[in-house]
């Protein structure tokens, strides 16, 4: 749910120190910056046909923006339409938000730190009652709960994502951490999960006495914060009016895609809320505020200040800390976090320095624009060199689209495939359960039993065959959302008797591999 995006060494480099320092005075209160207010007004103009360009060359049908400094909402605007053809976009128009959901459930767990009911260095062990466990022993007694946002699990990048998208339950996701083979160390490199995240919404939930994370979130911040658009369901995105329909990016042009339950609102806080600019203002106050919201405090300053705190190096000029990213630029230090679901992208920074918060939101996929505009802002506001960033990441994912199409082109010369009806069968994985393989017509489909998701096989290069969801019940929408290309590859075991023992279910989505046993 991004971060992908991260913004590159365009800065000197940050010491350790040096980061862990300025996340630790992050917060105060909040001041009027007069010459900054001067240069947000004075940047306006060339703001404006920023984002209209970037728009044009993404195809974003809409964006909503907004500055903060201080205490105020000194510019914001909305851009385009809801929908290709729609209504106009305001900053009252809803999105979804994807991972800037992140900086909530820190925020939530600062909360219960603050009440008793956590501490940070909680095992995860002795706080999720389901039973917890990792590949490695010794991590699974170590992990804490500060681990779960820090994103440093030694698990692979997106680690179980694609088995939301293929209708495990949360819960089940959650308990399959336990079968993923770890990358690296445990809290040695940074490696952006979710499931982390979804596990900590449930492990705060238990500690505050609510029934699931999003009763905490909407309880502890959105209701005090007076967020009367800000929503946690696909249900309430497609009620409310004003609100928009998310969009696929493709490089010919981007692609209307449907609602789904499975993602972003399945993953919970990692990534569920839909909000709009104006609800997110007195969000962003109460982060440059250290907790205060018009005299009443949401949220300790000192717990606050923790989930700023850098845990794992990304780069020289860059640390995440939990549900924030701390980057160094020769001008100063933004705080920030990106969010991207399949139809939806954000991006949120915090300039603590002078007091003065970004918001922009895009009814496109995230592939890089709202990234660009909040790169782009502060670079100007602060003086820093001027980069194009949308260009720099426009091309980017053109490239990357092309490197994914390159992926799945079948070889001019494939070997031949083993017979459909030799593979058909019963198999096994721990994570995603009972599978079975089955021929229809000349087509190989594979039924998920534990969610009715099936997946159609293709031949493609000998023993590996391509695997693409069926679009059909509650996985239309998700297939849509992903668009035509495979979620990835099975490859057969097949010894030199052409007897099968199973197969490699290769997942493009999270680079996993998921080995399935024949029954």
């Amino acid at each position: 749910m991004e971060i992908q995006h991260w913004r590159p060494g365009v800065g000197r480099a940050v010491s350790a120190a040096a980061l862990l320092t300025a996340a630790v005075t992050f917060a105060g209160p909040a001041r009027a910056d007069a010459a900054m207010d001067a240069a947000i007004e004075a940047l306006v103009p060339d703001l404006e046909a920023y984002i209209e360009k970037g728009m044009a060359e993404f195809d974003a049908p809409g964006v909503a923006m907004g500055i903060v400094s201080g205490d105020r909402l000194v510019w914001s605007q909305g851009f385009g339409t809801a929908s290709k053809g729609g209504a106009a976009v305001d900053t009252d128009t809803i999105f979804q938000i994807g991972s800037t959901t992140k900086a909530f459930l820190a925020t939530t767990i600062a909360i219960a730190v603050d009440e008793g009911r956590l501490a940070w260095d909680d095992r995860v062990v002795d706080r999720y009652e389901p039973g917890f466990q990792m590949k490695d022993p010794w991590v699974t007694q170590e992990f804490r709960v500060l681990d779960l946002l820090a994103q440093r699990s030694g698990m692979p990048p997106a680690a179980n994502d694609a088995l939301g998208f293929l209708g495990v339950p949360p819960e089940g996701m959650v308990h399959a951490m336990r079968n993923v083979e770890p990358v690296s160390s445990f809290r040695t490199t940074f490696a952006y999960t979710n499931v982390t995240h979804m596990l900590a919404g449930d492990i705060v939930a238990e500690a505050m006495g609510a029934p699931d994370w999003a009763s905490v979130v909407t309880t502890e911040i959105v209701e005090p914060l007076g967020m009367t658009r800000t929503s946690l369901t696909e249900e309430a995105i497609e009620a409310a009016e004003n609100a928009t329909i998310g969009h696929r990016y493709t490089p010919e042009g981007s692609v209307e895609v449907p609602f789904t339950p499975l993602f972003p609102y399945a993953f919970q806080g990692a990534g569920a809320i839909n909000s709009t600019v104006n609800d997110l203002v007195p969000w962003v106050r109460l982060q440059l505020s250290g907790g205060m919201h018009d005299g009443t405090r949401i949220v300790s300053e000192e717990n606050l200040a923790v989930t700023k705190i850098p845990r794992i190096g990304m780069a020289p000029t860059a640390g995440y800390a939990m549900g924030w990213l701390q980057q160094s630029t020769p001008n100063g230090l933004i705080t920030w976090h990106n969010g991207g679901t399949t139809g939806y992208g954000a991006y949120i920074g915090l300039l603590a320095a002078h007091d003065v918060a970004v918001i922009v939101l895009t009814n496109l996929q995230n592939v890089g624009l709202p990234d660009a505009i909040g790169e782009w802002t502060f670079d100007r506001l602060l003086g820093n060199p001027e980069v194009d960033h949308a260009a720099a990441k426009l091309a980017a994912a053109k490239a990357a689209a092309a490197r994914l199409d390159k992926v799945f082109t079948r070889p001019e010369n494939p070997s031949p495939s083993p017979a459909a009806a030799g593979l058909a069968g019963s198999y096994f994985n721990p994570s995603l359960g009972a599978v079975e393989l089955s021929v229809e017509g000349e087509e190989l489909t594979l039924l998920v039993s534990g969610t009715g998701a099936r997946l159609a096989l293709a031949p493609w290069n000998g023993d590996a065959f391509t695997v693409t969801i069926v679009p059909e019940g509650r996985f239309g929408a998700i297939a849509a959302n992903l668009g035509p290309l495979p979620v990835g590859f099975a490859q057969f075991r097949v010894n030199g008797d052409g007897v099968v023992s199973g197969f490699d279910f290769v997942l493009q989505e999270d680079g996993q591999t998921l080995p399935f046993e024949r029954n």
